[in-house]
């Protein structure tokens, strides 16, 4: 590994290029930030409203809508770490939307745990837009201002301060899912539609009426988060508001037993709609449980942690089962998500620096890993006309760097050390063996075997042996290839160099769980 100093050094032209753009232009940041949010939104109402247009116009548009956000994220995250912030909120816009009556405003800006996330919503999002343009998909258009809309949905939800408007920009993300599902989803898609539209509103409204219930009680008169930080609440309410939090956002994280939708629904997703989706959207939940629901109400937490404990062992052990069980591709690769999301549950069960820090990595690492999967999964299904791994095989000789990009991902899924996902479960490991339930360390190494058995499997069952079905296609396109490049590389870049996100979550996790800024930092385990 590479020492601080020498990571450092591969930044510091351009965090002095940043240095001299801030004396420069103070709002160009805030700029920025808005574009990144706003610009996808522009883009996808340009397309709506212009006549008809040849599909290249249609593709270099979309493009340029999925570039932006990723540009925005990198230009912001360069800045952020030249900024010196350490882990607090920069880039701050309040603007009025009518509303300050009801202590509502348009508050934008992002701290160390949310800066993370909104890079990486950027880099799945200009990832899957260069998967939806070479779809090929019929009314490639609206597929297009569809991902587009969702897009800058997610960018607002990890930049809003607000709650009100983090709780609007998840819906505005959300509903272009049921309408990407029901239109271009696979087999049965109405019914996985409706079944998500259930499960996902049930806890929308919980989790609103959480949100609610936090800004009223807490006395501070204002969905600014800022201002209800240093709020306080009775311990029998805290326990009844994180109750409502918990259960809402769990639904949405897929949080077991509120897990069915999930595997069907992304299974069933077209791919860019299931990579935005699995890798980003669902992480709306665990994200408000870490920045809203546990500073704001840690007696409550406290209270539910046993609860959660059991089920994120749920998720882990019972939904790795299930896993196990599986021979199509897709479906196997979504229960793997909703398996997944046990491990960053079990580092908010933890409390501590480690442990909140361990999620926040883990949460940006799977995003990456899962959106690449995903894609991957759709061009096998491409080329072989299923994802039934009982009928694939033998597609390393036809396809290897297919094979190539899709041994890389199992690995990182599984946290291969290099990759992204080793980071996040080695703190969340620590901080386990630091808490006061050391011996949940071993059903989570469970875990991690039962990943490593249907991972490698996978890679079996299709990559080698004999192929029951015809090939076509031939290997990975220009296209496919670069957006899965950019994910990969991106999960190879915070796998070698942890600290390029680690220091600013450490910093903000500091600052807003003190009772845990004892245990070891995440950083820590880069030294």
């Amino acid at each position: 590994m590479m020492s601080s100093i020498a990571h450092l050094a591969l930044f510091d032209g351009v965090a002095e290029l940043f240095r001299a753009m801030d004396a420069a232009s103070p709002r160009a940041h805030t700029s920025v930030l808005l574009l990144g949010i706003f610009g996808p939104l522009a883009f996808a109402l340009a397309l709506a409203i212009s006549g008809k247009l040849e599909d290249r116009a249609v593709k270099i548009a979309g493009f340029l809508g999925f570039l932006l956000p990723a540009l925005s994220g990198l230009w912001l995250w360069i800045a952020y770490l030249s900024l010196g912030v350490e882990g607090g909120y920069a880039f701050l816009i309040n603007a009025s939307t009518g509303l300050d009556f009801l202590g509502v405003s348009l508050f934008l800006g992002l701290n160390g745990i949310s800066l993370p996330l909104y890079v990486m919503s950027g880099i799945v999002g200009l990832a899957a837009g260069i998967y939806a343009i070479q779809s090929g998909v019929e009314r490639l258009r609206l597929y297009i201002i569809l991902h587009l809309i969702m897009l800058g949905g997610l960018m607002g939800l990890f930049a809003s301060i607000d709650l009100f408007f983090f709780f609007f920009f998840h819906e505005f993300a959300l509903i272009p899912t049921f309408l990407l599902i029901a239109i271009w989803g696979r087999q049965g898609r109405r019914a996985v539609a409706l079944e998500l539209t259930i499960y996902l509103t049930l806890g929308a409204m919980l989790t609103l009426a959480g949100l609610i219930a936090l800004a009223v009680l807490s006395g501070a008169g204002s969905f600014n988060l800022i201002a209800l930080r240093v709020a306080l609440m009775e311990t029998g309410w805290q326990n009844a508001v994180y109750g409502l939090l918990l259960i809402g956002m769990g639904i949405l994280v897929s949080l077991f037993p509120f897990h069915s939708w999930a595997p069907r629904g992304y299974a069933t997703a077209p791919a860019p709609t299931a990579m935005l989706h699995a890798g980003v959207l669902k992480k709306f939940g665990l994200y408000g449980l870490i920045q809203i629901a546990v500073p704001l109400l840690p007696e409550g937490a406290m209270a539910w942690n046993p609860l959660l404990l059991w089920l994120a062992l749920g998720n882990i052990l019972i939904i790795g089962l299930i896993t196990l069980a599986q021979r199509d591709l897709k479906l196997m690769l979504g229960n793997a998500s909703v398996m997944h999301m046990g491990y960053a549950f079990l580092g908010i069960f933890a409390f501590s620096a480690a442990g909140i820090g361990g999620a926040v990595l883990m949460m940006v690492a799977h995003g990456l890993s899962v959106a690449l999967l995903f894609l991957l999964a759709d061009s096998i299904e491409t080329r072989c006309g299923t994802t039934d791994m009982r009928d694939l095989g033998g597609l390393g000789n036809q396809a290897p760097v297919l094979m190539a990009f899709f041994v890389a991902a199992i690995m990182a899924s599984i946290g291969l050390p290099g990759f992204a996902n080793f980071w996040g479960e080695l703190a969340i490991f620590t901080a386990l063996w630091a808490s006061a339930s050391p011996w949940v360390i071993a059903p989570t190494v469970a875990g991690i075997v039962i990943s490593a058995i249907y991972g490698l499997r996978a890679v079996a069952r299709i990559f080698f042996g004999e192929s029951a079905t015809e090939f076509r296609g031939g290997d990975l396109r220009g296209a496919e290839k670069a957006a899965a490049l950019i994910l990969l590389l991106s999960l190879f870049f915070v796998g070698f160099w942890p600290r390029s996100m680690s220091d600013s979550i450490d910093a903000a996790v500091a600052d807003s769980f003190p009772p845990a800024a004892t245990f070891a930092p995440v950083a820590a385990l880069d030294d």
